[in-house]
């Protein structure tokens, strides 16, 4: 069969032949893949520097972590796969994957979930959002930045601001659901400046960064105390953009009720991630058929994926592989 192989961490995956997957027990099915996602997280995996990474083999590894495809019934679903799944077939678990509303295209569904999980389960588990509360989301310009605003709001919240470096971009988020935009491109003061007086009038409740970084310290300096009564501030680490690791001083910590966690592969519980696909997903999926999700995608063929690898996506847009 045809696949985007990685033959050697960091080297761009290849468009290549490759043994079909062999089913191994009775909870492994075969899927023939339609659609995949180029995400962070996958390209995180094949160079080697995310944290669950492929170990290196001698025939090489399949990328992608999960696509929407079609069982031998003719069920349309989104899984996860067992092996890689930029291929033409893919080897999934039959007991983790979501049926697929009518409305709803390959590529669009097959957009979504790496997305809504690096937001829905970071509002719903880590910062347990309640209608009515202040959301800041960091680094809001990329794809799911941009679902994270509107997951953000259909979860009730109500207001959000959302950082960025895209002026082009982080204008567009007023449209999806963002209240006030502040530019990483002007200088620290100005930015803690700015931060300061939104955080002075509302309060915010939660804060989703998918930076880190030099940006995460900026924030952080921003919603420090100064001896008085503060609301409690849940913070919640999903990305490192800008960089693994950050400064964060005692005084900070002392002076603010601030919770700090993190969101991702790992620090979800069975429980939560069960809630992800029997619920969380088939409820996303279907505000998509409905058009009442905005997304931001671009098609590009498996035979070229070696250009397209490392292609900048525009404006926040999710590169999807058409198989």
């Amino acid at each position: 069969m045809k696949a985007a192989v990685v033959y050697k961490k960091g080297e761009m995956p290849k468009y290549a032949d490759f043994a079909d997957p062999i089913v191994q027990n009775e909870n492994e099915i075969l899927i023939s893949v339609k659609a995949v996602a180029i995400t962070n997280l996958d390209k995180g995996k094949a160079s080697g520097k995310h944290y669950s990474s492929e170990k290196d083999t001698q025939n090489g590894f399949i990328v992608g972590s999960d696509g929407v495809g079609v069982l031998e019934n003719g069920t349309r679903v989104y899984a996860r796969g067992i092996n890689g799944t930029m291929a033409e077939k893919a080897i999934i678990d039959k007991n983790i994957l979501v049926p697929l509303p009518d409305r709803i295209s390959d590529a669009v569904a097959a957009s979504l979930p790496n997305a809504v999980a690096g937001s829905a389960m970071a509002l719903r588990f880590r910062a347990n959002i309640q209608k009515g509360e202040t959301v800041l989301i960091n680094g809001a310009t990329g794809f799911t930045g941009q679902m994270a605003i509107q997951i953000a709001k259909h979860y009730g919240a109500k207001k959000i601001i959302v950082t960025g470096r895209n002026e082009k971009t982080l204008q567009s988020l007023l449209e999806l659901g963002a209240d006030d935009i502040i530019s990483l491109r002007q200088d620290d003061e100005t930015f803690i400046a700015q931060l300061k007086e939104i955080h002075s009038k509302t309060p915010i409740d939660i804060i989703l960064d998918y930076l880190w970084g030099h940006p995460a310290e900026l924030i952080l300096a921003a919603i420090k105390g100064n001896g008085s009564f503060t609301n409690k501030v849940r913070y919640v680490t999903i990305g490192g953009m800008a960089g693994d690791s950050i400064q964060l001083s005692s005084g900070i910590l002392r002076s603010v009720d601030l919770q700090l966690s993190g969101s991702g592969l790992g620090s979800w519980s069975k429980a939560e991630v069960r809630l992800l696909f029997s619920e969380i997903l088939p409820e996303m999926f279907l505000l998509a058929a409905q058009n009442k999700l905005k997304v931001n995608i671009e098609e590009v063929k498996l035979i070229d994926i070696e250009e397209m690898w490392s292609k900048e996506a525009l404006d926040g847009q999710r590169l999807v592989v058409i198989i």
